[in-house]
């Protein structure tokens, strides 16, 4: 074999060679062909360069903390944004099943209208993601009070959340792609929780084309800890309306149970022959004003995946897109996924382009722990003490059918 190589170096020169190896056919190589494996080398140089991360000022809280946003960018061209402010994704271009990218999260173009308010657009939500019963838990026997700010409980952390707070980052390069690394410390007493947490979220634009987020903490008291990442998705595109026509499959036989304000009777129902039921593919509208407890309809429902939260990365759920072709599945560590529908979405608020985001344009899949566990004990723990190493992993998978 070496002296064929040998052989044909002497005949050929080292652009036909390699044409030649890599075509399979020795010398007998065209001109086209040598274009051809040109053209694919050139492409590869392409994609690596503009591989990468970036750097720039989003602008200042109204306390003059600096906020930055970070730009990643795979080798296939996908890019996400995310800012310090909130750990939160701005914007995720991908494309369509003709390559044309689209940003397929829900956000804005500038950081004065996330301080305005917004219901958790691209936000990393906690101490405690979803809700805890009128604010308060138990843990070691004493009782701890929350800031109730969702009716009679308390909602994604409370009054000042991780989603409201300036996190530390780090840019992180690797071979599965891009990343930043974002760091908040939440210091004891903080929004009424217990402990100095140290949580850290790690987003990546993998090679693969998913947006992997890793998530770590560690406490140096006990105290309770549920994250999640809270992106609205279209995957048609954000400016694209409804999503009521996208097709949801999710890997769920149960759900919790929810009394009028949302918080778990701790009973686990079955989804079977229910509006619940996405065992099998169904379109998100085609059942969504049978929804149980939904005044007007809509989903804001925590779904129990099957074999979840056993360490091991499984697959909660897939969306496919049909008029652009764009599927996303969703894949985690965590026992649950919460399925919102952006019900209280009303025309108000304008995201990036001028769009209007209104009702049911945009679907939530916030994979997370269920929702009030600190006062269910039958319910997979949130507790996390000093010693102890809080790990989760959630990959939004990319592709197109």
């Amino acid at each position: 074999m070496a002296r064929s190589i040998r052989l044909a170096a002497k005949t050929c020169s080292i652009t036909i060679l390699a044409a030649a190896i890599l075509a399979g056919t020795g010398c007998l190589t065209t001109k086209n062909t040598v274009a051809k494996v040109e053209e694919k080398f050139d492409h590869h140089k392409m994609e690596a360069s503009n591989m990468g991360i970036t750097q720039s000022d989003f602008g200042k809280t109204h306390e003059g903390e600096q906020v930055d946003l970070y730009t990643l960018t795979n080798a296939h061209g996908l890019t996400a944004k995310i800012m310090t402010y909130g750990a939160i994704v701005t914007e995720l271009h991908v494309p369509d099943r003709a390559g044309k990218n689209a940003d397929v999260v829900l956000g804005f173009n500038n950081l004065e209208q996330y301080l305005a308010g917004h219901p958790f657009f691209g936000a990393i939500a906690g101490r405690y993601a979803n809700r805890i019963a009128n604010g308060k838990f138990t843990l070691d026997g004493k009782e701890y009070s929350l800031h109730v700010n969702n009716g009679p409980n308390s909602l994604h952390g409370g009054k000042k959340g991780f989603d409201k707070v300036v996190w530390k980052a780090e840019m992180m390069k690797s071979a599965d792609g891009p990343g930043v690394k974002l760091t908040y410390v939440s210091k004891d007493g903080e929004e009424g929780y217990p402990g100095n947490l140290t949580s850290i979220v790690t987003y990546t634009l993998t090679n693969k084309n998913e947006l992997k987020i890793d998530y770590d903490a560690k406490t140096d008291q006990p105290t309770v800890l549920n994250l999640t990442n809270h992106s609205y998705f279209n995957l048609a595109g954000e400016n694209s309306g409804t999503v009521l026509d996208a097709v949801l499959t999710l890997n769920a036989d149960q759900f919790t149970l929810v009394d009028a304000t949302a918080i778990p009777t701790g009973e686990l129902q079955s989804v079977k022959g229910t509006s619940m039921d996405f065992t099998s593919p169904h379109t998100i509208g085609e059942r969504i004003a049978q929804v149980p407890g939904s005044k007007d309809g809509g989903y804001d429902h925590n779904f129990i995946i099957n074999d979840g939260g056993n360490g091991k990365l499984t697959m909660a759920a897939k969306v496919k897109e049909p008029k652009s072709g764009r599927t996303m599945e969703v894949w985690t560590t965590q026992p649950g996924v919460q399925l919102y529908t952006a019900n209280f979405l009303d025309g108000k608020t304008t995201g990036i382009g001028g769009t209007k985001y209104d009702r049911y344009d945009a679907f939530c899949l916030e994979t997370q722990h269920y929702p009030d566990s600190p006062n269910h004990a039958s319910f997979p723990t949130t507790t996390l003490r000093p010693g102890e190493k809080y790990h989760h992993v959630t990959i939004y998978k990319f592709a197109t059918e």
